[in-house]
């Protein structure tokens, strides 16, 4: 496999979406042996949104997949919209 097909097949998206995973568990174990970093809750529905995407993409790049591309960005959309309407109810409930 050359680089050029290795980075238009779907194996590019895994190594991706296992580096956000290893990512999210490293973060959230920071923050239970420490408490310094993020919270992940804080952080879980721009997670969600970005592998939705991330899935999207790789449905894409496998041919015969388009139902769960589009499956897949509706979520990435709908999960975009309740975390940007539950920062608007965080920001308000500071104010």
């Amino acid at each position: 496999m050359t680089l050029a097909e290795f980075y238009q097949s779907p194996w590019v998206v895994d190594i991706a979406i296992g580096f956000i995973v290893l990512e999210t568990v490293a973060l959230w174990a920071l923050h239970q042996i420490t408490g310094r970093g993020l919270v992940v809750q804080d952080v879980l529905l721009t997670l969600l949104s970005g592998l939705s995407l991330m899935l999207a993409l790789r449905c894409a790049l496998t041919p015969g997949f388009w139902p769960g591309m589009a499956l897949f960005l509706i979520t990435a959309g709908l999960v975009h919209g309740a975390d940007l309407r539950a920062r608007a109810k965080a920001k308000r409930d500071d104010n």
